[in-house]
């Protein structure tokens, strides 16, 4: 970790050098991040990242030869894109690189991270947008096996410096949970609610076997929700109703587990720090994800049947999701933008 912070500074120190210390930095309204991009950024299938690319558009690329991918730039409205790379330490890394790159300045911008998640069908369904309230870590914990763990015990996942599942007093937060700015919040979800979603038979169909869900069964929607972020690929209703309990315990049951996907704790993480140093603000954090598949099986399926279709580019409703979640943050994005000698020092709110 040391050297990897030594290699990241030098990286930055070249860039600083290159690009010139006379140079004005862009200032940067908004930031997109997506978490992943399969191939290219235009003209291939499709990840997170390249609907923004070519629809929004972000025409400029701009070199990161110290980040996971280059960035995307649109001059004219001053709105980044970036791609942090999949799991919470790359979105920690690369979400510092950028942010200490002196190329730009991060002052007053805003930050949306959109990209795709599973879903608890208790809460909605395939291709639904889920604004984002609170991020959960999943990953800062202790465990055993369960077949280790003592008689009553519900899961051997328990809290970091804690002794038992869901002990109370908790334990103090390090980096376990987010809240984001509620008003920020309520202002983008209040702004798309009523936003027509893309949906398609082939995930009617699929969500036509949650009968005992009826939020998964109804077609796309736009909610606000928890997100629980952590590195392992979990699935099944038993690890459901883990990540429930575990969103419940964190927010003090203000928090509502909906999706569950890598990379919100470690952007949390960086951004947190970088506020520190002024550099960023953490009130202009806005999250959505989409949902490209369930969290669970059906009724009378197995976690394994349901598992097995789920894999990158093909969950359930992938393409579904990804254009939603465009559909769902781009006009957020546009109205910042639209709005900024307002925005610029005054957040947006619900009137």
């Amino acid at each position: 970790m040391k050297n990897l912070l030594i290699l990241l500074s030098l990286n930055l120190l070249l860039t600083f050098v290159l690009t010139g210390s006379d140079i004005e930095p862009k200032k940067v309204k908004v930031v997109i991040v997506a978490l992943f991009e399969r191939g290219d950024v235009t003209a291939d299938d499709p990840g997170e990242f390249q609907l923004w690319v070519e629809r929004y558009p972000l025409r400029t690329r701009i070199p990161l030869p110290h980040g996971n991918r280059d960035l995307y730039w649109n001059e004219q409205e001053g709105v980044l894109g970036m791609v942090t790379g999949i799991g919470t330490a790359k979105a920690a890394a690369s979400i510092t690189a950028v942010a200490l790159d002196p190329r730009f300045d991060f002052s007053q911008s805003y930050w949306l991270l959109a990209g795709i998640a599973g879903f608890d069908p208790a809460d909605a369904s395939l291709a639904s947008v889920c604004w984002v309230d609170w991020v959960i870590d999943g990953d800062l914990s202790h465990t055993i096996d369960i077949r280790e763990a003592p008689k009553g015990w519900s899961t051997g996942r328990f809290p970091f410096r804690a002794k038992s599942p869901y002990q109370q007093p908790r334990p103090a937060s390090e980096g376990s949970y987010f809240k984001l700015n509620e008003s920020l919040t309520n202002w983008a979800f209040a702004r798309t609610k009523e936003i027509p979603l893309m949906d398609t038979e082939a995930i009617a169909i699929r969500r036509r076997r949650f009968t005992e869900t009826p939020m998964g069964q109804k077609p796309p929607f736009v909610l606000r929700g928890s997100y629980l972020a952590a590195m392992n690929f979990w699935h099944g209703a038993i690890e459901n109703e883990w990540a429930n309990k575990w969103v419940e315990y964190w927010t003090d049951g203000n928090g509502e587990f909906v999706a569950s996907a890598m990379e919100g704790s470690g952007m949390m993480i960086a951004l947190k720090f970088l506020e520190q140093a002024n550099l960023v603000d953490c009130s202009r954090v806005m999250m959505l994800r989409a949902a490209s598949n369930y969290t669970m099986q059906w009724p009378g399926g197995t976690a394994v049947e349901s598992k097995s279709g789920e894999v990158m580019g093909g969950y359930s409703a992938f393409i579904p999701s990804i254009e939603n979640a465009y559909t769902v943050g781009s006009p957020v994005v546009r109205e910042i933008v639209k709005n900024w000698d307002t925005y610029s020092s005054t957040l947006p709110q619900v009137k």
